[in-house]
């Protein structure tokens, strides 16, 4: 078996859950405590990529990191290569799994009492003492299941790596792509194991989150 493939998703998707979970988990707080104009147009545009077809966010998400895109332009300048890299195929994880992430983990934040916050508050904590000590602690259910369910989706991506990392052996081949590749080849003893890999993993991150969810503070 070629464990490339395998190495690849796994580093891809560790990647980019903490990409995720570093930009998400703030933001999600932030919406969940703050009001202000265009917060439901902010929300919206974050769901879109639930709903919107992967090659659509691809094919987008290609024309600015390409040569041709802002982005790319930016880069190549710089000598440093995006598109057609598993960088790019990090960048289409984080694309493809945010909203996952940013949702459950500001169902969470919401459904703190918020007095409590507030108590932290008259005691003189700043805002980014108070999502340290209180919020998270109090939210770490949530965010744990939202980052579990980033990594899976990130796993498992396919149309948004196909278009802006492409699918080269050996270099951005994740395992969606190769058990895509094996079936096309007729290859079917490999794609079998590869997806069984796959769909092992994904029970096994369940599993585990269903038992810590269940655990008392």
């Amino acid at each position: 078996m070629d464990w490339f493939p395998i190495v690849l998703s796994l580093r891809v998707a560790l990647l980019a859950t903490v990409v995720t979970a570093a930009i998400g988990v703030p933001l999600a707080w932030f919406l969940a405590r703050r009001h202000f104009p265009g917060r439901d147009l902010v929300s919206a545009t974050l769901l879109t990529p639930l709903v919107l077809p992967p090659t659509v966010l691809g094919y987008y998400l290609l024309m600015v990191i390409g040569r041709r895109g802002p982005v790319g332009r930016f880069l190549d300048v710089r000598g440093i290569e995006l598109a057609f890299t598993w960088r790019a195929a990090v960048l289409a994880a984080v694309v493809g799994s945010f909203a996952l992430l940013i949702k459950t983990a500001q169902a969470g934040f919401e459904s703190i009492d918020q007095r409590l916050e507030q108590a932290a508050q008259t005691l003189g904590h700043s805002d980014w003492s108070i999502f340290w000590t209180v919020s998270i602690p109090l939210a770490w259910r949530s965010i744990l299941a939202g980052t579990v369910l980033a990594f899976c989706k990130a796993l498992g991506d396919f149309g948004i790596t196909l278009m802006v990392a492409g699918d080269i052996p050996g270099r951005t081949q994740t395992m969606p792509l190769a058990i895509y590749d094996h079936v096309q080849s007729n290859q079917l003893a490999q794609a079998n194991s590869l997806a069984l890999i796959s769909v092992g993993l994904v029970v096994v991150l369940m599993l585990a989150l269903g038992r810590v969810a269940r655990l008392r503070y």
